[in-house]
């Protein structure tokens, strides 16, 4: 059973200003909440570009979307080849290049994959050490605890999860794979939890969130790929089109937030000129300085929300 609880879904929709005849891109279909609402937002003449690489998201996407299967395509990859899908879709493309009127990111782990013990993904949960988003991938959560360097391992804790007793929960890694390869995430969890001081465990989250984070991150290579498929996307912008972006963790907002800073109109004359004469023209302005943040009722329903940040750039 796939059943994923959406995160900011008005707040997101809304903000994608959709058009009946727009092309939209979902880059993250997981459950197939945003995307069943942008497509029952499309008339016959609009598109829905749906992405993701997990086979039992894109089987229960095709039970969901069914009604709207005839202005829907399903792509199972990466969003990381966003722009060369998108020149694989002749109502993508505009002028010779890709121009869509919307790219939705809806970032993090789903909460199927979540609650799946046999991902990998869950501290909670007995299982081999996976974590793969896309099960045809090679590197494994399992190659990284056994294989990797204890400085290479500490370093991705520290800057990946923010974990503070990083140095400490690799050296215990390498001491204990020394004796024996790390296979389970029990096993993994323990070793976490011997390396933190008990009365740093007693508050704050599970100890081995922000290590599991990490890996997580590390495996799928997250940043790089967000990084890589955000400079894409506000290429594949039409004129007005929009980008909406929810991320779950500071690392990630930092970078969307810095991506669109990057292409915002700004002045680069001498601050001692009276008037403007550079001329600088952005390519995107923003729908909302701020974030926007789960409210208190979808927070209650779903605590997972607390984390969850939307911004919105439009293209110029």
């Amino acid at each position: 059973m796939f059943h994923h609880v959406t995160v900011l879904m008005e707040e997101a929709i809304v903000g994608l200003n959709i058009k009946p005849d727009g092309v939209y891109v979902d880059c993250t279909l997981g459950g197939a909440g945003h995307s069943s609402r942008i497509a029952s937002k499309l008339n016959e003449h609009g598109l829905l570009i749906a992405f993701d690489q997990d086979d039992a998201a894109l089987e229960h996407a095709r039970t969901r979307l069914a009604p709207y299967m005839d202005r829907v395509k399903l792509v199972r990859s990466n969003f990381r080849h966003l722009e060369e899908q998108l020149r694989l879709e002749p109502r993508a493309m505009r002028d010779g290049r890709p121009q869509v009127d919307g790219v939705l990111f809806d970032l993090g782990v789903s909460s199927p994959q979540l609650d799946e013990a046999e991902r990998g993904f869950s501290y909670n949960q007995d299982a081999e050490l996976d974590m793969r988003m896309d099960r045809s991938a090679e590197l494994t959560a399992r190659d990284i605890v056994n294989n990797w360097s204890e400085q290479e391992i500490a370093k991705i804790l520290f800057e990946y999860g923010e974990e503070k007793f990083a140095r400490r929960i690799a050296a215990n890694i390498a001491a204990a794979r020394a004796k024996g390869s790390i296979e389970s995430t029990a096993q993994l969890v323990e070793l976490i939890k011997e390396s933190i001081p008990a009365a740093a465990r007693r508050s704050g989250p599970h100890p081995a969130k922000r290590s599991f984070q990490a890996l997580r991150i590390a495996v799928n290579d997250e940043l790089g790929v967000f990084a890589e498929a955000l400079e894409q996307t506000i290429r594949c912008l039409a004129p007005g089109g929009r980008a909406a972006v929810i991320t779950f963790h500071s690392l990630e907002d930092r970078i969307c937030k810095q991506t669109f800073a990057k292409y915002v109109e700004r002045c680069t004359c001498p601050p001692d000129l009276p008037m403007c004469v550079c001329q600088s023209k952005g390519v995107v302005k923003l729908v909302n300085r701020k974030p926007i943040e789960a409210g208190e009722e979808e927070l209650q329903a779903n605590p997972r929300a607390r984390s969850a940040k939307l911004r919105i750039a439009e293209k110029l």
